[in-house]
């Protein structure tokens, strides 16, 4: 299964402003609820896993998922993006400008991983990401680097 073809345009937010990483998270993980992923509990194990050490990954990129023990309230796997062109402080001065949502069912977040690692470790995706007018040139740009 292509990781991203459980990515559909209705799990872009383009243009978020969140105040906080807080707010950037929930807003990922209501994208989640809102698409049948995840129980709406799933959202507070998103928080409680970004207390225990930060899922921002570098090149403006954060990754929120849910604590070990959130993994029984996850429908199925699902993946939110949300843009956040003026970007978001994740703490220590990481900028995220952005958020991927991710929730796995029966260990396929670790192949959701690897494959927005792919994106993410170059700057010009994330860029490109991050200016992306329509969800579609966000799916294309997805869709082109994982082939």
């Amino acid at each position: 299964m292509l990781a991203y073809s459980i990515l559909k345009k209705e799990n872009i937010v383009l243009n978020a402003q969140p105040k906080t990483k807080e707010e950037a998270i929930r807003l990922a993980g209501e994208v989640l609820v809102k698409q049948g992923y995840v129980d709406p509990s799933y959202i507070d194990a998103m928080l409680e896993r970004e207390q225990l050490t930060t899922t921002y990954i570098g090149n403006n990129v954060a990754i929120p998922h849910g604590t070990e023990e959130a993994k029984s309230l996850v429908k199925q796997s699902g993946i939110s993006i949300v843009q956040v062109p003026g970007g978001v402080d994740f703490g220590g001065g990481n900028q995220a400008t952005i958020v991927i949502g991710i929730a796995g069912k029966d260990g396929e977040h670790l192949d959701i991983l690897s494959k927005l690692a792919l994106v993410c470790a170059e700057a010009d995706n994330v860029a490109a990401m991050a200016n992306a007018k329509t969800a579609e040139e966000i799916l294309t740009l997805l869709n082109e680097v994982n082939g």
